[in-house]
Parts: C-alpha cells; structure tokens; sequence
C-alpha cells in the first residue's frame, strides 16, 4: 500500500502553486516530476566529484567513473539485461531509437519489410521511415481498432520471411494502450526478424524482463521514470549490438586510431561517443533505487485506483468521449468534449493550476484514425491524489460551462 501523503514530500514542486491555485500535475506520460533524493544526487556530483569520466588517474575522475558505471549497473539489475555492457546510455527513447535505425542501414535493402503499429509516437514513426528511404525497405503498419488496440490478426497477415525488423510501443503515450508484446516478439523471431520496444511509457509503470521478454532492443527516459532530461538507454542483445556499426564517432568509442585506420571500443563504450551526461546516468541510476523502493506493484496497483476513479467521475460529464477504451490499459486518459476544441480546455484548466497535455501528443496517426486535431490528455503517477482528480473533473465541468 502507497502512503502517498509522504511520498509527496519527496517532490518539492508539488508544493508550488499555479495561477495562485496547488499545483495539480496530470502531465506525467509528457515528463514526471523529480524527488528531492534524485536532486540531491545531482546536486552532490557537481559539489563534489564533478569530472570527466573513464580518461583520468585522478581520485575526481576514477569516483565520477565509479559512480556512473554502478548506475549502469543498478539499470542493468532492474530491466535484467543479461550485461551490463548490453545497457548503451543515450540521451533518451529517441535516440536509443535513431542508433538502431542507423546500424540497420548496413542490413537491409530493397525488398525486405519494416512493421511499425498505428500508434506509434513520431520517435518510433519517423526515423523507419527515413531508414526506409536510405535503404529501398517498404514500411507497412499494423492497424489498431476503434479500441485503441492493435489488430492482431492483421499483424500475423503482415509478417513474412521479408519481415526484418518490427517496432512496438510497449504503452501508448496518446491511449494508454497496454500492447501485446509478448505476442509480437514471439510471433516476429518465427520468421528470423528483430524486435524494438519502445517502453518509454511503460517503465514508469511497470518493470521490464528484458530476457523473459526476449526482446532484442528496448529503449526508454529517464525523465519518465523520475529521473532527469536528457539521459536513457537503450538496451540490445549482445550479438545485435556487435553487429551494428558504431552509431558516432569520437572520444572514448576508439580502441586505436590512426589515420590510415581506426578501431572500435568494447561495448558498451562503442556506441557512446564523447562526454556523456554523467550527473544524469548517475541520477538515472538513483532514480529507479527510488521507484524500486516503492515498489512497482504497489505503484501500479495505486495508479490503476487512480485511472478507474477518474474514468467513472469523468464519464459522467454529459458530451465528454474518452479515447483508447481497451482493458489493458495505463493511468493514461485522453478525452474530448462535444464541440470544444482541447486545446481551449488545457488553457483554462491551466488557468485553475492544473496541468494536462493538450494536441497530438507526436502520435498524429492516432488522432487521424479518430478523425480529431487532438486530445486533452490526463496522466497520473503514484504521487498523484484523488482530491487532485476530483479538482480535474470539477475543471472540466466549468471549461465546458465557460466553452459551450
């Protein structure tokens, strides 16, 4: 059981106010908030061991090493990656998502098939296609149905010994779409292709077994998951992540350069060209000590108290239509009212010192399928209160008396 009145202390911007009303934060699936513990962190690597890592004999340089190479490892422990050196830090989802695409250039051609599902976020859309084009690969996608959810038995249509290469969201970041992975990997290494799980919006929610899961590629923020901007990973197969090229070139990726040649670093140094975001790997690392220590049972189980409470308060509102319906879903609601635009609804709740997410959400396919420009998005996380959703449902009632 969460006691979530002094889980909330943990996080100083929840005490904040906002157009002089509490802070109400319900943009969590955009970037959760941050504790002071994962702060502290932060702020204790610039105060007192702030230096480059992996290059110096120093004491500075061999603690900052130390540090970040144990978060590397807490990491590693939590989504069970067989290595530690199977965990590539990046700057987020998106970029663990851009390495792979890039390394594939080497493998395919014209011909071969690329999978991506209708609700995909642009991260997981956009840079297939561009591969697509480098490549003469044929991109194809696997539908969804007015529920939200992926048509499975059009994906089994899809898959062919063609198929080299499938791209899923684990969650939906518009729906809340809980997707079925587990079937999707399987189904795709039947005919030889590799898998990549977008699970930026999944693992602040739930804990990934990479090797239970048997997934090839997983990626996912550390922003989502409490921790700071700017840093994730991308977890890879061993021999996947030896088969493709190095993604940049620079400092520390090099094992020996010269100008006739040059050779590459052992992972997961390869693919981690340059100083990287050391604060940030380190607090990654802090971050997901402190979700574990809530334990993310415990925390699902709250959020999902969350997400039914806030469906059967905001369904009584007369005209308000709530998008991405499956049972398998997240603390994730999109909704619209009859006639209003959302964005004109994310203004004034804004007004009333609650945050929500209005647009597209970079899933513009989904928005497109339902016919709408967007959606107000509502997000909870485990610091997240019922009195907060009972002041979101009461804003609702007064944009729609203001707006209709």
């Amino acid at each position: 059981m969460i006691d979530v009145e002094n889980i909330r202390k943990d996080f100083p911007i929840l005490s904040r106010k906002v157009n002089g009303k509490p802070l109400v934060y319900f943009d969590n699936a955009a970037t959760s908030q941050t504790p002071q513990q994962v702060i502290d962190c932060i702020v204790d690597y610039y105060s007192n061991y702030n230096a480059n890592i992996h290059r110096g004999v120093h004491s500075l340089s061999q603690e900052a090493t130390d540090a970040y190479e144990h978060a590397r490892q807490t990491i590693q422990r939590h989504f069970n990656a067989r290595y530690s050196r199977e965990i590539i830090f990046t700057s987020g989802a998106t970029h663990g998502i851009n390495l792979v695409a890039s390394g594939f250039s080497s493998f395919l051609q014209k011909g071969d098939d690329i999978l991506v599902s209708a609700l995909e976020h642009h991260s997981n859309i956009v840079p297939w296609q561009m591969l697509c084009e480098r490549t003469g690969a044929t991109l194809k996608v696997i539908p969804m149905n007015e529920e939200g959810e992926l048509i499975l038995p059009e994906f089994d249509k899809l898959l062919s010994p063609k198929t080299k290469l499938v791209f899923v969201n684990h969650i939906s970041n518009a729906l809340g779409t809980i997707n079925p992975i587990e079937y999707i990997i399987e189904q795709t290494h039947q005919v030889s292709g590799a898998v990549l799980i977008d699970g930026a919006q999944a693992c602040p929610h739930i804990r990934p077994d990479v090797q239970h899961l048997d997934v090839d590629f997983y990626v996912a923020s550390a922003h989502k998951m409490c921790g700071p901007t700017g840093v994730g990973i991308l977890y890879g197969k061993e021999d996947w992540l030896n088969k493709l090229p190095p993604y940049q070139g620079g400092g520390e990726m090099i094992a020996e350069v010269t100008f006739e040649k040059t050779t590459y670093a052992e992972l997961p140094h390869k693919f981690e060209a340059g100083t990287p975001n050391i604060s940030g790997g380190i607090a990654f690392g802090a971050a997901i000590d402190y979700l574990n220590t809530i334990g993310f049972d415990a925390l699902a189980a709250y959020e999902n108290e969350l997400l039914d409470y806030a469906t059967q308060n905001l369904l009584e509102i007369e005209g308000l239509k709530i998008y991405g319906t499956s049972p398998q879903k997240t603390a994730v609601i999109s909704f619209n009212l009859e006639g209003i635009h959302p964005y004109d609804v994310g203004t004034l709740l804004d007004k009333m010192g609650i945050a929500v997410r209005t647009g597209h959400h970079c899933a513009q396919p989904i928005m497109d399928y339902f016919k709408i420009p967007g959606t107000v998005r509502a997000s909870f996380a485990f610091y997240n209160t019922k009195a907060e959703i009972d002041a979101l449902v009461e804003g609702v009632k007064k944009a729609k008396m203001m707006l209709s």
